[in-house]
C-alpha cells in the first residue's frame, strides 16, 4: 500500500551506487547502506527508497545483475526489520525480485518506457508503482530537453503512461506520478512544473516531488562567482520545496536528508489545520 500518514510523505532515498550525483559511494557497502537506512527511518521517514543504478545526467548504465546485487541484499534485510521499501529501478526483472525480498512500491523513473516487462510486473504483483516522467535514459536525456509548454507536454505524456498501465491491468489506486524534475530537463522546466503543480494534481493521482539537491536549487543559490552551489549545500532549499510542495498537495516528497524535510512538512500541516494536532 502506499503510506499515508496523514500529512506528506517523506520518501527517504538510499543509493547503493557508486557514482549517484549527490551521496554516490557512501551507502554502497552493505553495513553502511542499512545503518543509514535505520537513521532514515528512526527520524520518521515513510519509505525508504532504494535505488543501484545512478540516474545522475550522464550516468552509463549498469547490468541487471550488478544492479540486483546490490539491492537485494539491502531489501531483505530492512524488510526483515519492518521497514517499508520502495526500489528504485527501471528493470522489471530488478523489481519483481525486489518485491520478492519485501519491497512494497516500484519507483520507475521511466514510467514503464525503459522495459515493457514492467506494467506486467505491477499488474501482478498490485504494487503501487511510481510513473515519473521520462524521455530517455541519463546518457543522452538533456539532449531531449525541448518544450513548447512543458507543464501541458509532461501532465499529457504521464496520462499516455497512466493510460498504459491501467490497459496492463494495473491498479487505478496503485498509481503514483511524478513530474520527473532534472529528468530530460532545464531549471526554468523544472521550476515551471514546481509552479504548475497544480496541473498534475488534478488529474486526481497522488503525486510525488522528488527535487532533493538537484542542479535547478544549486543553480538558483550560485555565489557572486556564478558556481552552482554544491549538492550538500542545497538542504535548506530542499526543505524549502518540500514546504511548498506539501502545501500544494503532493501525496510526498522524495529527499535525501530526512529530518529537514520531515520538519518541513510537519510544519506545512500544521499550518493548513490552523492547529499542531492531528
Amino acid at each position: 500500500m502506499i503510506p499515508r500518514p496523514g500529512r506528506c510523505a517523506v520518501v527517504g532515498v538510499l543509493n547503493v551506487t557508486p557514482d549517484s550525483f549527490s551521496d554516490g559511494g557512501r551507502y554502497l557497502d552493505v553495513g553502511q547502506a542499512l545503518e543509514h537506512a535505520r537513521q532514515m527511518w528512526m527520524r520518521g521517514a515513510d519509505l525508504i527508497d532504494v535505488g543501484g543504478e545512478s540516474t545522475r545526467p550522464g550516468a552509463s548504465r549498469v547490468d541487471a545483475d550488478t544492479e540486483a546485487a546490490r539491492v537485494l541484499p539491502v531489501i531483505r534485510r530492512l524488510a526483515s526489520e519492518g521497514i517499508a521499501l520502495s526500489v528504485d529501478t527501471t528493470r522489471a526483472t530488478v523489481a519483481e525480485a525486489a518485491i520478492e525480498a519485501g519491497a512494497q512500491v516500484i519507483n520507475d523513473v521511466s514510467g514503464g518506457l525503459a522495459d515493457p516487462g514492467m506494467a506486467r510486473v505491477a499488474a501482478e504483483t498490485k504494487a503501487p508503482w511510481v510513473l515519473m516522467h521520462w524521455r530517455g535514459h541519463s546518457k543522452d536525456m538533456n539532449a531531449l530537453a525541448g518544450y513548447t509548454d512543458v507543464v501541458a507536454e509532461v501532465r499529457a505524456e504521464l496520462l499516455s503512461r497512466v493510460d498504459d498501465a491501467l490497459a496492463a491491468g494495473v491498479e487505478q489506486s496503485a498509481i503514483v506520478l511524478d513530474p520527473g524534475l532534472g529528468f530530460a530537463k532545464h531549471a526554468e522546466h523544472d521550476w515551471a512544473l514546481l509552479h504548475g503543480l497544480d496541473s498534475l494534481l488534478s488529474l486526481g493521482f497522488p503525486v510525488l516531488v522528488g527535487a532533493s539537491r538537484k542542479r535547478f536549487l544549486g543553480r538558483l543559490l550560485a555565489g557572486k562567482d556564478g558556481e552552482p552551489r554544491r549538492p550538500d549545500g542545497r538542504e535548506a532549499a530542499t526543505a524549502a520545496v518540500s514546504t511548498l510542495a506539501a502545501m500544494a498537495g503532493a501525496w510526498g516528497v522524495r529527499v535525501h536528508e530526512v529530518g529537514a524535510s520531515l520538519d518541513a512538512v510537519v510544519v506545512a500541516a500544521a499550518w493548513q489545520r490552523g492547529r499542531a494536532d492531528g
